[in-house]
């Protein structure tokens, strides 16, 4: 992973900021699009990697376009002789949740997620990077059914809101990449926008591209790490995983960096489940 390039959008708190810290751990190159940098500020391990000059932190919004497509051009051109292209976008944007008794867990705008990942869809440098999204089970009608009974009515009630969003994301991965996609899990122009087809690259011309499904998300411990089992602390399957229950962030971190960038080929195009 030495001198590797990275772009991560999301990165602040949560599975991008561990996936990113794991990433410069193993000498990447991480620059990092944020809303505000000085979240950065306390942060001991952080500071140590911006004085490497391992951690880059660029100030923007990811709903903005042009500053998506300039968080690109400085993932690139780091250094004047250095023109090689970005290897890998770690794409894991999420907003902060407010409750409301009506409509469970809404995210303002609602479609954070799907929007931004449209901006960075149509901004993608060329040769295209690998990506890799943060997505959620649950999501289509299909996953749906693989979920124990009693976290259905989470799902359909408490998260509905965030889902929608995400099945955007997920649908135009899926329009991009040339991957089935059922129109009844579609969640409409609301989320998605009027003529958003036109702004992504074609049906299958984006092949670089995984996504991760977690299951109920913690903030537990890496048990990867913790219990020294490695990737055998949580089950990872492509499609969709039966009893899914929970996952730390943490852990989804591990297998995003140990289990999917370092073993690329293996996932390369596809779609995976992870939980314990």
């Amino acid at each position: 992973m030495e001198n590797t390039k990275v772009l991560v959008i999301g990165g602040s708190r949560n599975i991008g900021y561990y996936s990113a810290v794991r990433l410069l751990g193993l000498g990447a190159t991480v620059t990092f699009l944020l809303r505000s940098p000085r979240v950065f500020e306390q942060d001991d391990t952080i500071q140590h990697y911006i004085k490497e000059g391992k951690a880059r932190l660029i100030q923007g919004d990811a709903l903005v376009k042009s500053d998506v497509s300039r968080a690109w051009s400085e993932a690139q051109y780091q250094q004047v002789d250095d023109t090689r292209p970005v290897d890998f976008l770690i794409f894991t944007v999420g907003g902060t949740p407010q409750f409301s008794l009506t409509k469970g867990f809404t995210v303002t705008p609602p479609n954070l997620v799907t929007q931004s990942l449209i901006n960075v869809l149509e901004t993608l440098p060329s040769p295209h990077p690998k990506i890799i999204t943060i997505s959620s089970a649950g999501l289509t009608q299909a996953s749906h059914k693989s979920l124990p009974l009693p976290l259905k009515p989470l799902y359909s009630y408490l998260i509905a809101a965030p889902h929608k969003d995400k099945c955007g994301a997920e649908e135009v991965i899926a329009h991009s990449a040339g991957w089935k996609w059922d129109a009844r899990d579609s969640p409409g122009d609301e989320i998605l926008g009027a003529g958003w087809t036109s702004r992504i690259p074609n049906t299958g011309e984006l092949e670089s591209i995984a996504v991760i499904r977690p299951a109920l998300l913690t903030d537990g411990e890496c048990r990867a790490e913790v219990k020294g089992k490695g990737s055998e602390a949580y089950r990872v399957k492509e499609g969709d995983l039966e009893c899914s229950w929970t996952i730390s962030r943490r852990d989804v971190a591990h297998f995003l960096v140990e289990g999917m960038v370092r073993h690329w080929q293996e996932w390369e195009g596809k779609c995976a489940s992870i939980a314990y």
